[in-house]
């Protein structure tokens, strides 16, 4: 019996009025709090900005995985209400994996082979694949998992090493796979594609699997499965619509915007946050210095910075973050104060991007909607799901693509 996909009406439907959604709210998830120190919203939304600008940097951590269950002030209930009916995503059906050597697992950090047969047991086609390949493979876990199943396996990966490694892993389990040193962006990729070939890929960056997609679609291929990830790793500056709908939108996306998406953590150890809230705010206590050195009351991005200026005195890091940003020596001030007052800003970014963090999943299944409106136009019989709990990574989001067979290369 043919597996259930989505009908292109669907598809259109869905995207339609989560791009209206998004364009109607631009002006709430669009600017950062990190980089403004006040919102032009909160002038329309004055008790609901003064609310969550009073809560603390706990009370920020504790709702940024669930904003929608925060019970703010008007409009964010609103908000979450229309954002969770609209970005709402059904469970794949799932059907056990078959049995793998327990030895595929030893090389493989535990949530990640854990992904990897989340990703497999979703996984299912009409028609038996043939040839697997293994997209951006690492060193080809994914592959191998899936090649149990039958069908020859090519994994592509752009690092030797990984390559290197890759192919001792296979040997060693006994796998025939073909693994190549390949940059899937190059020319060369086009030779590794036809229609007895699978792709597969799992959480390859931007760029990489829309090219993964456009080439499939080039090439024929009767079936192909993504996660995506990182939708703003893109050269441009802005996002290149794929589908008509998207082409025919009002709604233009910059690089920072694809970010918004990626904005959500699950896997942050305590130390990890620790760390990463220390730099957030002595970067924002720097922005309120370095507003008053350039008289300008505006952003200045500064440059990653290794952890070791975590551990000089704040003065410190001032000073010599000034003199890296050619930026006038800071007067004698009061330090103290000054980081106080970053660690304060801190709370009331993070309690601010509750608001933007309404937007991240309908952002997130409008752009997988547009891959999946691409492929669709192109005449595949497309379905949408998540593989597996956001516990386990909130990139979740898979689209499984087959070709019509009636339209199929043969």
């Amino acid at each position: 019996m043919p597996i259930p996909s989505a009908s292109y009406s669907q598809l259109a439907e869905r995207f339609q009025q989560l791009d209206a959604f998004l364009l109607q709210h631009q002006a709430l998830w669009r600017p950062r709090p990190f980089t403004h120190q006040h919102l032009a919203w909160e002038a329309d939304h004055p008790q609901l900005a003064q609310w969550l600008r009073g809560r603390s940097l706990e009370h920020a951590e504790a709702a940024h995985n669930h904003p929608d269950r925060l019970r703010a002030p008007a409009p964010f209930p609103q908000l979450a209400a229309q954002a969770t009916a609209l970005s709402v995503v059904d469970e794949l059906p799932t059907s056990p994996n078959p049995s793998t050597d327990a030895r595929q697992s030893v090389d493989v950090p535990g949530r990640k082979w854990q992904q990897i047969q989340a990703f497999g047991s979703a996984l299912r086609f009409n028609q038996r694949p043939q040839h697997w390949l293994d997209w951006c493979a690492g060193k080809g876990h994914l592959g191998r998992q899936l090649a149990n199943r039958g069908g020859g396996l090519t994994c592509l990966e752009w690092d030797p090493a990984l390559v290197a490694a890759g192919t001792r892993l296979s040997e060693r389990l006994g796998i025939n796979a073909a693994h190549h040193q390949q940059d899937v962006m190059e020319d060369g990729t086009f030779a590794y594609l036809d229609p007895t070939v699978t792709p597969v890929a799992l959480h390859a960056c931007g760029e990489l699997h829309v090219r993964l997609i456009n080439l499939g679609i080039t090439r024929g291929c009767r079936q192909l499965a993504i996660a995506p990830c990182c939708y703003n790793r893109i050269q441009a500056d802005r996002y290149q619509p794929l589908s008509q709908l998207a082409a025919a939108s009002a709604l233009e996306l910059s690089r920072d915007d694809l970010g918004l998406p990626l904005s959500e953590t699950v896997t942050a150890g305590a130390r990890e946050r620790r760390q990463r809230d220390h730099s957030m705010a002595w970067r924002l206590g720097f922005d309120l210095l370095q507003r008053d050195l350039r008289g300008e009351n505006d952003y200045l991005p500064t440059p990653s910075l290794p952890s070791s200026w975590l551990k000089k005195r704040f003065e410190d890091y001032c000073r010599d973050l000034a003199a890296l940003k050619g930026l006038p020596d800071p007067p004698a001030l009061d330090w103290i104060a000054l980081e106080q007052r970053g660690w304060q800003r801190l709370a009331e970014v993070r309690n601010l991007e509750l608001v933007r963090g309404l937007f991240r999943r309908p952002l997130e299944v409008w752009l997988l909607l547009d891959r999946a409106l691409l492929l669709a136009e192109n005449g595949y019989a497309v379905r949408l799901g998540t593989f597996c709990a956001t516990q386990l990574t909130p990139r979740n989001l898979m689209l499984i693509a087959e070709l019509d067979h009636r339209r199929a290369n043969t």
